[in-house]
């Protein structure tokens, strides 16, 4: 019963909620959430004056504000702590889907999301600022959705709450869904270890708990690794990336008018492909950059800023990162490798094929390892996600958040040795619920961070 509860839900938020006619007998369908997440993030693009346009310099500025307090995170920390979960599984496995799926012009249509979800990044991260709260855990700050949930409830009702419901619904879907995504990362680390070196998944699944214990029981030791990890693995990534296209530099401008031609479906028209191009394309971006999702807003409450809209300008850079930039990669990797070659493959033999056929044996390898970087900085990058979840429903004690860590690396060995689709489904059940829940909110709310950037930038002029 629950687990039939669940997968309607999966559907009900997930699946085709309406369908569009289209040229030729075909139809557009569009999920619950794509017709949540679009509209919000035109909205506050048009509210913001296209800020990711306007203020990018502001952007790359704000990441070098220095902290006072040595127990806060710095802007450019929690940057990473927030890049660490967005480039994960979804800037392989979820770009990968997309153009097996929509094709090279799915691409375009990531970066189209890409530029309106960093406008909804801004409104949500700068309100967590506003609403941050001292973190007697781990020092610092702590909040997010539940937070700012929570204190418009307590304005519109006048009246001081102990809990919100609505903030209770939040931080449980959080939890669920990173307990969900704990089993998705183990599966997909020894899948690829499996392929690539034959190691049985009991002894890569022992050896990932083993390290992620060692890092997340201790009280401070995440972000230390984060810092470390996140930015080499992401400049290697971008560095082969770059060494690939030098090696087809002669390719390059055939990839670019495949990826511009193919996302208005001028190639597919004939049979009626621009729905399944314009939707995986929209569906990566949104979920691969997590813009509206009310994730990143736990990362950028711990900051320490001069200015809420520094936090906002600096989570909005991170949807850039990881969509405009390591998507982007990857994307071309795969566009890069003859067609002739790839035809026919998904998934992740699609990936490791073009890597084999730029990098030989080297490139399946270096994928394998990547892939290990990238989902493991998504573990630890969601477990300090949880953090302010775990604070909101429990309290400030170590005892809540050493029990929620144990869970996930329960839920993170149980992953490794079989993948249990009801899990899975509902690890999307609960980032959609968040999103429901984050959105719902961030309309009232996000007047406040509209007011908070109008003082932003008179006090620039003034300056």
């Amino acid at each position: 019963m629950i687990v039939t509860l669940i997968e309607k839900i999966y559907s009900f938020l997930w699946g085709d909620l309406i369908h569009i006619p289209l040229p030729g007998g075909n139809s557009l369908g569009i999920s619950l959430l794509i017709i949540l997440l679009i509209p919000t993030g035109i909205y506050f693009t048009i509210r913001t004056r296209f800020l990711p346009i306007r203020l990018f310099p502001d952007m790359v500025k704000a990441l070098v504000e220095k902290k006072e307090n040595e127990s806060s995170l710095s802007s450019f920390q929690t940057l990473i702590v927030s890049t660490a979960t967005r480039v994960g599984m979804g800037n392989l496995v979820g770009v990968v889907a997309a153009v097996s799926i929509g094709g090279a012009g799915a691409v375009f249509w990531m970066w189209v999301t890409a530029l309106i979800g960093s406008s909804t990044a801004f409104i949500e991260a700068t309100l967590a600022q506003l609403y941050k709260e001292k973190d007697l855990v781990y020092g610092g700050y702590h909040g997010g959705p539940a937070y700012y949930i929570h204190a418009y409830v307590e304005e519109k009702q006048r009246r001081k709450r102990k809990k919100v419901v609505l903030s209770v619904l939040f931080a449980i879907s959080g939890l669920i869904c990173w307990c969900g995504i704990s089993q998705v990362i183990s599966n997909s680390v020894v899948s690829s270890f499996k392929n690539a070196f034959s190691i049985p998944p009991i002894y890569t699944t022992i050896v990932l708990v083993a390290l992620a214990a060692v890092i997340v029981l201790r009280r401070n030791a995440t972000v230390k690794v984060l810092d470390l990890l996140v930015p080499v693995m992401a400049v290697l990534y971008f560095a082969i990336t770059v060494i690939i296209i030098i090696m087809n530099i002669g390719s390059l401008s055939g990839v670019f008018a495949r990826i511009f031609q193919e996302a208005f479906g001028i190639r597919q028209a004939a049979a009626g492909g621009f729905g399944a191009v314009l939707m995986n394309g929209v569906k990566r971006g949104l979920f691969s950059n997590e813009a509206g999702s009310g994730s990143a807003p736990c990362a950028a409450a711990a900051a320490e800023c001069s200015s809420p809209v520094k936090a906002g300008l600096v989570q909005a850079l991170g949807v850039f990162i990881d969509t405009i930039v390591i998507c982007s990669c990857t994307a071309f990797i795969m566009l890069l490798a003859p067609e002739d070659l790839v035809a026919g493959l998904s998934g992740m033999d699609l990936l490791q094929t073009a890597m084999k056929y730029h990098l030989g044996e080297f490139g399946v390898v270096f994928i394998a390892a990547t892939l290990f970087m990238f989902s493991f900085s998504t573990f630890l990058g969601i477990l300090f996600y949880a953090r302010s979840n775990v604070a909101y429903l429990f309290g400030d004690e170590w005892k809540w958040q050493t029990a929620y860590k144990v869970l996930a690396l329960v839920m993170l060995f149980i992953g490794g040795l079989a993948a249990y689709t009801f899990v899975w489904d509902l690890g999307d059940v609960g980032i959609g619920l968040m999103t429901i829940f984050n959105i719902i909110i961030l309309y009232p709310q996000g007047e406040k961070a509209l007011i908070e950037l109008k003082k932003y930038e008179k006090s620039k002029k003034k300056a």
